[in-house]
């Protein structure tokens, strides 16, 4: 039925035309924005999904930086332990050439000092940014590990970051020094027969022994235990006399284990150099995995021995490099030239542990930030897929919607024509 006060026609027109205009009005800005969804009112879900990932993103960008950061740190302490590595090795060259009796040690040993000095050297400069790998005697706990932030883990639980840890090589040359006074047997931590008072090794047909447990609370930097050893009054040719020099401080990350082989390391050193075989087979053995340190003496009558063990606190002591030998290397003497044979062998496989480890962390933080890289172009390509508008369907819409606005035009210009003709009928 057509009316003159109804439009109907028009009406319809009029709707097709303003949902024509909408569809064109959001496919236009499609095309300018090159999303489908920029907003939250576009498509809510998928809109909050996108915000995350793309927070993520702006974090995995923050990680790749401190992986570089990282990378670089552990790059210097990797090329200052391979560059210590060849001094040691060069060190080595010296002191087999002055196993020959015909040369001038002297100036070997001069050689020697030099090298230990380009070491020290070269451990000192080893910093990034203030932060240097190849020292590790921090009496702060914890402080031997250095974390490289890796990665940023979203679970249902909530969001958390992972770290590839960077374990600190001490190759420093200075010296440890044990100051301050013993603790008393009371607050002793050290159990057995031995402490502070001198056990006696007497010499007898059953070897005679003592061990001496080192606690894992107090096995942290800075503590340290020395060794009060000399031999008994019936030992001929032997100094008599008491000696300290017996000693180990422990390096942040030491355990008791560590405590007492280094301990029991120093001990036999000091029975062959000083003593030689005027005390059979006197000697220390250690158990990493109980801490302790069992002294046994002789079995020969007569061969008397006493060791006195004493703890010391950390506070006061001074945390020697690892590599401390190397400033006791002396090939002066037939003795020393022996014994710097067999140090050097240690000191360069410390060099070369160093050298591998940093190696390997390098390697992995290097995976890890290609990684990352390959992460953030995937999950920007997801992003990519839930908001961005696909430019050819909307090209395509976009002349489709104009034609069907012109077509809404048309029909509103014909729906408009409809009354006057009815009026000009009754004319």
């Amino acid at each position: 039925m057509s009316s003159i006060l109804t439009n109907t026609s028009a009406m319809v027109a009029l709707q097709t035309l303003s949902m024509v205009n909408k569809d064109l009005t959001e496919v236009q800005s499609n095309i300018s924005t090159g999303k489908k969804v920029g907003s939250a009112k576009d498509n809510s879900a998928v809109w909050a999904i996108s915000k995350v990932m793309e927070s993520d993103v702006a974090g995995f960008k923050g990680i790749s930086e401190s992986l570089g950061l990282g990378e670089s740190t552990v790059a210097v302490a990797r090329s200052a332990a391979e560059t210590v590595n060849d001094l040691l090795t060069q060190m080595k060259q010296k002191i087999v050439a002055a196993q020959e009796e015909n040369v001038d040690r002297e100036k070997i040993q001069t050689d020697i000092d030099a090298l230990s000095d380009q070491i020290g050297a070269t451990v000192s400069a080893a910093q990034f940014n203030g932060l240097n790998l190849l020292s590790n005697k921090e009496a702060t706990a914890g402080s031997g590990t250095v974390n490289v932030l890796a990665s940023l883990d979203r679970s249902s639980s909530g969001v958390g970051v992972s770290q590839i840890a960077v374990s600190k090589q001490d190759l420093g040359t200075d010296a440890s020094n044990i100051s301050g006074t013993a603790i008393a047997a009371a607050s002793n931590n050290l159990t057995g027969t031995a402490d502070s008072t001198a056990t006696a090794l007497t010499g007898n047909a059953t070897a005679p022994s003592t061990t001496v447990t080192v606690d894992a609370v107090e096995a942290g930097a800075g503590f340290s235990i020395a060794i009060s050893a000399g031999a008994g009054a019936y030992a001929t040719g032997v100094n008599t006399s008491a000696i300290t020099d017996i000693k180990y401080v422990a390096r942040d990350g030491d355990t008791e284990g560590d405590v007492v082989k280094g301990l029991a390391k120093a001990f036999n050193k000091y029975v062959a150099e000083a003593m030689g075989d005027d005390l059979g087979t006197v000697a220390a053995t250690y158990d990493a995995t109980a801490g302790t340190i069992t002294f046994t003496g002789d079995t020969t009558t007569g061969n008397n021995f006493s060791v006195a063990v004493s703890e010391y606190a950390a506070a006061g002591n001074t945390i020697g490099g690892g590599l401390e030998a190397v400033a006791g290397i002396d090939v002066t003497t037939d003795t020393g030239v022996a014994d710097a044979l067999t140090d050097i062998e240690d000191l360069i496989q410390t060099s070369i542990d160093a050298a591998a480890s940093f190696g390997s962390v390098q390697g992995r933080i290097e995976t890890q930030s290609d990684f990352i890289s390959t992460l953030v172009d995937s999950l920007k390509a997801g992003i990519g897929t839930l908001v961005d508008a696909n430019m050819e369907e909307a090209s395509a819409r976009l002349q489709a919607l104009q034609v069907q606005q012109q077509l809404a035009v048309q029909a509103m210009s014909i729906a408009n024509q409809a009354p006057q003709t009815l009026l000009s009928l009754f004319r």
